[in-house]
């Protein structure tokens, strides 16, 4: 294992969002694991299901043969390569512009079937990332119905526990707002490993800090609510100004909020997510400044608890 493996136990994890261009375009998924600044990567997205559909918009453009599913060859040879650097790799459900949904409990665990024999441990005839095996599962549900969720999760971590020694994520991607209008309910009943809270284009986000920056209802809800008592919630922040409507801080003052949380609320803090790869990475190493500096400031403070 690659001494900079994820840690999900880790409080300075960063994490970006990948396959959406939101800047214009976008490197490969390859080119973004390189070298140490990223230690996840969420691919963005599985737009509709249970009608499978993925949109890495326009990286991959090739489909099966008589299907409108993208395989996708050069993205799996990627997904090796990021995991062979200790990166995790997860696959990202939903989106704000996507059409999905499911019609009851029993609809979402068939759907967790095909999931995991499409991207995860199982076997399928046409797996888009063909042999590539992803690391885990992200919900960024923000349209349709709340119906399933729980189910859909209970049932692909049915899979996880009978898979052998890999270890899968399951992840949220909730707005700041409390209870997520979408998830709430979810959160409260399923396994999640990781919460990335997307502290922007709302009330409490980044931009609100301190004054209404809810960071503390969240821990509230890890520690008394949630199924995992040591689920791992994310500051999550855009890559640019661009990147959301508001929410944006530069990489100092990212970084400076991220270590004030962190003196507060260390036990549920697992670092910074953003969206997406090609705005943090391109924003004049806005990305690299944020990673490396709550990563050094985490390891400093390791080092004072030795003292």
């Amino acid at each position: 294992m690659p001494v900079n493996a994820f840690d999900v136990s880790s409080s300075s994890n960063f994490v970006v969002y990948w396959g959406q261009s939101s800047a214009g375009s976008q490197k490969s998924l390859g080119e973004y694991c390189q070298g140490s600044t990223v230690d996840a990567v969420v691919l963005a997205f599985l737009y509709q299901f249970p009608n499978t559909k993925l949109d890495l918009s326009a990286t991959c453009r090739t489909t099966f043969p008589n299907s409108d599913l993208l395989h996708c060859p050069d993205v799996a040879a990627d997904i090796k390569s990021c995991q062979s650097q200790g990166k995790a790799v997860l696959l990202s459900m939903g989106g704000a512009a996507g059409s999905y949904g499911f019609s009851s409990d029993s609809d979402a665990q068939q759907y967790a079937d095909t999931v995991w024999n499409m991207f995860l441990g199982g076997n399928a005839t046409q797996r888009p990332f063909d042999d590539a095996i992803l690391d885990g599962i992200d919900l960024d549900i923000e349209g349709g119905s709340t119906t399933g969720y729980a189910a859909f999760v209970s049932q692909l971590r049915s899979h996880f526990t009978s898979s052998g020694s890999k270890k899968y994520y399951i992840t949220g991607a909730p707005q700041c707002p409390f209870p997520d209008a979408m998830l709430g309910s979810t959160l409260n009943s399923a396994w999640f490993d990781m919460v990335f809270v997307q502290f922007y284009n709302n009330y409490c986000g980044l931009g609100a800090y301190p004054k209404s920056f809810n960071y503390d209802t969240w821990d509230t809800w890890a520690k008394s609510q949630s199924a995992n008592k040591d689920v791992k919630i994310y500051i999550g922040a855009p890559g640019s100004p661009s990147a959301a409507g508001s929410g944006y801080v530069d990489a100092s003052t990212l970084a400076s909020i991220v270590n004030d949380i962190r003196g507060k609320y260390a036990s549920t803090l697992g670092g910074v997510m953003t969206w997406d790869a090609s705005q943090a990475i391109d924003n004049s190493n806005w990305g690299a400044g944020v990673s490396s500096s709550i990563k050094s400031a985490s390891l400093s403070m390791t080092k004072r608890r030795r003292l």
